[in-house]
């Protein structure tokens, strides 16, 4: 008995030493985040509720900050339909896109490696300079895009100029860098084991069975995170709007007005700091609410390698 308690001891006391070095090993990025994230939102937290321009001192004013944003603010409701537009169509538009040029790209063809480099290369560019080409390249008079549709006698569109075509040009440049997530989707679909795919051609499968039935199961996994990830990214569209609406000048109609560039206007322009960590705790319980439910909506259709998806 006396052996046992002894073992226990010393397990015990091993686990402690194992749990106090794992601790250190952490502890650059548990104060890294303390710094760097949780010190700066809980500051944002508690500036929502006050009257704050960076020169004054916070004066505490309760809800009025949401009041005012709910309310009053029209620039408010206008940037957050900006924002929801872009993410409702760029979401599963890119997710889609990656996915079937994943597809093409699997296939073991001569030079096939050529190719894949030459889809991967826009999402390494430089972010300003591609907004800059891009806006040359959408030009309405004389945009590389709009001489093509020339070509099949279709009259382009302003784009840019136009407040019905902004938001559609930019998720088709979002759409032209689609190589980062391809990559993704590639590296996933070469672990797929063929075995599944030469019995299901055996039993006469289609080549859309397949797809269906084998491939797109077996990346589900991959696609849940894409998605996840992109709809945090695309509500913090800042930059794209910001370049391509010429220095935050909002586009023709208010068209290019997203939220992170409303919240930018109110923090950096008016100085009205209070009021835009009022729009900043707004959105992290937007992206906050849809993680949440893009969680618990995940074992109905992600299918993991091992069984369950919990």
């Amino acid at each position: 008995m006396e052996a046992v308690k002894k073992q226990k001891k010393k397990r015990t006391k091993r686990q402690k030493k194992e749990a106090l070095w794992g601790l250190f090993f952490v502890s650059p990025f548990i104060i890294g985040f303390a710094i760097f994230m949780l010190g700066p939102m809980m500051f944002s937290f508690i500036g929502s509720f006050t009257n704050y321009n960076l020169t004054s001192r916070m004066d505490y004013i309760g809800l009025d900050n949401f009041k005012r944003m709910f309310t009053l603010d029209e620039l408010f409701w206008k940037s957050l339909y900006n924002t929801a537009y872009y993410v409702l169509f760029n979401v599963p538009l890119t997710a889609v896109g990656s996915v079937l040029l994943a597809v093409l790209l699997n296939q073991r063809v001569r030079g096939i490696s050529i190719f894949r480099t030459i889809f991967y290369l826009p999402a390494i560019l430089s972010g300003v300079a591609v907004y800059v080409l891009w806006m040359q390249m959408l030009s309405p008079s004389s945009g590389l895009v709009n001489v093509v549709l020339s070509w099949f006698s279709i009259d382009g569109p302003a784009w840019l100029f136009d407040p019905n075509w902004t938001k559609p040009a930019l998720i088709l440049m979002k759409l032209w860098s689609v190589g980062g997530a391809m990559l993704l989707y590639l590296a996933t679909l070469q672990n797929v084991p063929n075995q599944l795919y030469e019995s299901a051609e055996i039993d006469g499968a289609s080549a859309f069975a397949r797809f269906r039935h084998i491939t797109l199961p077996m990346i589900t996994p991959i696609i849940f995170y894409d998605v996840v990830t992109s709809t945090i990214g695309a509500f913090q569209i800042f930059q794209e709007a910001y370049v391509m609406s010429e220095s935050g000048t909002n586009g023709p109609a208010n068209s290019l007005l997203f939220y992170n560039l409303h919240m930018w206007n109110k923090a950096f322009v008016a100085f009205d700091m209070g009021y835009a960590m009022a729009m900043s705790m707004i959105l992290f319980v937007i992206v906050l609410t849809l993680t949440f439910i893009n969680m618990k909506l995940a074992p109905r259709w992600v299918h993991y390698g091992g069984g369950r998806s919990e």
